[in-house]
């Protein structure tokens, strides 16, 4: 029986032309401060548009938030918007411009040190700045979603919370946007997003066919428009697809009321935090990997996905969950995402770091029954080797 409550404030402007949009969204005596990554925003003329099209507000910028983003770069920002007294943020970027922007808007008015609000999970968030987007960057669906995971360097710690404080109030959609990203980014996030949707569909049967249908048709298209996306980087229809797939694929309607994994994501993290590796690479290391020692476990949804993703029909159940996770692997590396530790430089001998920053976390019960404990999280990155 499905039992849920699903909440989602954020408004979705989507289409060519629609950052001129920001005026009628934007409050007209908003104090902004607009937040993005490093210089595309720039030289690609999207923050001069956002700017044009925020004309007689007051505008501020506040530049340089990291790939995985810096704790200690947010802090910057939570000092310059408590010192102007700036009253809208505006996040330009992708997901780890937006999720550095929503623990800005969570930190300006926290009740002691910010770093609290991730190792409580956000649970005490009692107010938030309110916020907007601009996605330049299809893959996280933060844009569309209360959830943010920040690295704070000097622990080399990657945690995340969530709160409804930290909705965005819109999100702007261009697929334009994305025509001039480099082609790792594309694939990162075809990879990521893929990925989200395996986390919360790649569990159990749980009666839910809606969900598990939906689920299909976002992995079935990013399989589609992820190659696509690659070898036709002006086709507009392709990149509104794969823009539109990403933010579906974590707004909270395909987990509504279902089992979810996230064991990938969590072991991934402490990978990214430890090596540097990008979010999507990690993900496409460990998921191969911890399918297949999970397979018992998951092996109705498997054979499920096997048929109704891939069109495996013929063969053994065995054969055909083999050929399933086969599938997912070939996917990513088909992208240009390699799906091994040792494509990355990253051998045995890391792996005790690994499990122990896990423990350390408290990441020691993970997935959707959370049996993954240490020792399974160690197995599953030696088969990721």
């Amino acid at each position: 029986m499905l039992n849920f409550d699903y909440y989602n404030p954020t408004r979705i402007v989507f289409g060519e032309g629609s950052i001129a949009r920001l005026d009628e969204l934007v409050p007209a005596d908003a104090r902004v401060l607009v937040l993005y990554g490093g210089g595309s925003a720039e030289r690609n003329g999207t923050l001069a548009e956002v700017e044009a099209a925020l004309a007689g507000r007051s505008v501020q910028r506040f530049g340089g938030i990291e790939p995985n983003p810096a704790y200690e770069t947010l802090m910057e920002a939570v000092a310059l918007v408590r010192r102007e007294k700036l009253d809208f943020l505006l996040a330009v970027g992708g997901g780890s411009v937006i999720d550095g922007t929503k623990f800005v808007a969570a930190a300006v008015g926290y009740d002691g040190e910010p770093w609290n609000i991730l190792e409580t999970y956000g649970k005490h968030i009692a107010q938030a700045v309110p916020m907007g987007c601009v996605l330049t960057l299809p893959a996280t669906g933060s844009e569309m979603n209360c959830f943010s995971v920040i690295t704070r360097k000097s622990l080399q710690a990657k945690l995340g919370f969530a709160s409804p404080l930290v909705f965005p109030r819109f999100s702007v959609l261009d697929p334009v946007k994305t025509y001039s990203l480099p082609p790792r980014q594309i694939a990162n996030g075809a990879v990521d997003a893929f990925v989200h949707v395996m986390e919360q569909y790649m569990t159990r049967p749980a009666a839910a066919p809606v969900q598990d249908r939906y689920a299909e048709g976002l992995l079935q298209t990013l399989i589609e428009v992820g190659p696509q996306a690659l070898a036709e980087p002006g086709n507009y229809e392709v990149r509104a697809n794969l823009m539109w797939a990403a933010t579906q694929a974590l707004n909270g309607l395909i987990g509504a009321g279902v089992p979810q994994d996230w064991a990938t994501h969590m072991i991934g993290h402490e990978i990214t935090a430890l090596h540097g590796l990008d979010h999507a690479q990690t993900l496409a290391v460990v998921q191969p990997s911890l399918l297949a020692l999970r397979r018992e476990v998951k092996r109705d949804k498997l054979l499920q996905y096997a048929a109704r993703v891939w069109n495996i029909h013929s063969g053994s159940a065995d054969e055909r969950i083999e050929r399933a996770i086969a599938q997912t692997r070939d996917f990513f590396e088909s992208l240009g995402v390699k799906t091994r530790l040792r494509d990355y430089g990253i051998g045995a001998e890391a792996i005790d770091l690994i499990i122990a920053r896990l423990e350390a976390h408290g990441m020691t019960a993970l997935g959707e029954d959370r049996a993954i404990d240490p020792a399974l999280a160690r197995r599953i990155l030696q088969a990721s080797l």
